[in-house]
């Protein structure tokens, strides 16, 4: 095996450098001081930094002394709008704003990794950009830096990333061929019915009525228009309507997600939602507004470079810390890089114990820290094999 050696001061520095992160959560695309830190400390290892990209996103580029590939090694920086519930001395110091998704972690990990990559530039090949991206959080910040030429501007050909998972024990590393994340797109809804008293329905069109039908009918589509072997997922989040006991309103609002693995699946559900929903309304004789907000597609690992990175993850750390993933509904804007150029996406385990097995999103949501060990580890290895040794 060939591990890659954190020294104890840079795993401690790692280490301080998220939990500063923690106590300083800075939602999408506001991440200034995030970007900040990690363009001041990218310069002063010697990277050439190009900030501001999609707003506060940094991209700092080490060229190797050796030909090779330029890969992409990517962190996310935003934070969530959570009020955190952790006791810990380095809780958030933002009411409302919490790194609840290990966020923090990523982006010391990519600079943890980044002071590896730039004390053995010498035995580096090939071109290493390392992308820290705003917004993963629901606004695309992946699909700005996207749009905004970040892989045609650095001629990025392979791209890497990583999200620590409570799901799995501290220092395991996971992948998955072909679909991981699944796709996530949003539904906005109004259905318009005509008020009335609550004593006298007849002489209304109720649109609590109309939308309760409508949030049962729709879980039909899952359950009888997808093939059972294609997960897929229609979730209402929001609901909101009228003001009193006995009123009804005239309008209903509601706000929902669709998650699915299959491009065909993910395609078809705009029509198929809006079916349900105009029979429901027509049953009734309500009228309805229908948004179909097209955000996140599937995360599809390319198979080759997911059998690359799992073979050398496992001559780095031991095949009985490499695992297949689970595939996962929750959705991913590293997707958008992953439909430019074959990439992979990986899991760290960082389940410690009791406080570091709450789930992703959550007000104590936590992570072990010495998951960012390993992190650093895989990074760099990637970092220093994949522009030479990735097919």
């Amino acid at each position: 095996m060939t591990v890659i050696d954190v020294p104890e001061k840079l795993e401690s520095d790692v280490i301080a450098v998220r939990r500063d992160l923690h106590r300083h959560p800075e939602l999408g695309f506001e991440e200034h001081r995030t970007a900040g830190i990690a363009a001041d400390r990218l310069r002063a290892l010697g990277f050439e930094v190009h900030a501001g990209i999609a707003g506060t996103g940094v991209v700092g580029i080490m060229r190797g002394a050796m030909p090779g590939r330029t890969i992409m090694l990517r962190a996310d920086m935003d934070a969530l709008p959570v009020l955190e519930e952790n006791g810990h001395a380095f809780r958030s110091t933002h009411d409302g704003k919490m790194h609840a998704c290990g966020h923090d972690g990523h982006v010391a990990i990519l600079l943890g990794a980044a002071e590896l990559i730039a004390n053995a530039k010498d035995r580096l090949a090939g071109t290493v950009c390392l992308l820290f991206q705003p917004a993963e959080e629901g606004h695309g910040g992946a699909k700005v830096m996207v749009e905004e030429g970040v892989i045609e501007r650095f001629g990025i050909e392979r791209a890497y990333g990583l999200h620590l998972s409570t799901k799995y024990a501290t220092g395991v590393l996971g992948f998955r061929e072909g679909p991981f994340y699944a796709s996530s797109d949003s539904i906005e809804i109004e259905v318009l019915g005509k008020g009335g008293h609550g004593s006298a329905p007849h002489d209304a069109v109720d649109p609590i009525y109309t939308a309760a039908n409508f949030i049962t009918s729709v879980q039909q589509i899952v359950s009888r228009h997808v093939d059972p072997l294609e997960p897929a997922v229609v979730t209402v989040g929001s609901i909101h309507g009228g003001t009193i006991h006995n009123v009804i309103p005239r309008n209903v609002r509601m706000l929902g997600t669709v998650r699915a693995f299959s491009d065909d699946v993910r395609e078809a559900m705009p029509a198929r939602i809006e079916r349900v929903l105009k029979s429901c309304c027509d049953a009734m004789g309500a009228e309805y507004k229908f948004d179909y907000l097209w955000r996140y597609p599937v995360t599809a690992n390319d198979p080759e470079q997911t059998r690359y990175a799992r073979a050398l993850a496992e001559r780095s750390f031991g095949a009985e810390r490499v695992i297949t993933a689970d595939k996962l509904m929750g959705a991913e804007d590293f997707s958008f890089f992953a439909q430019r150029v074959p990439a992979c996406f990986y899991t760290l385990g960082a389940q410690g114990g009791e406080s570091s097995a709450n789930p992703h999103h959550s007000s104590t949501f936590d992570i072990d820290e010495r998951a960012l060990r390993t992190g650093v580890a895989m990074m760099a290895s990637l970092a220093f094999d994949a522009p030479r040794g990735a097919p």
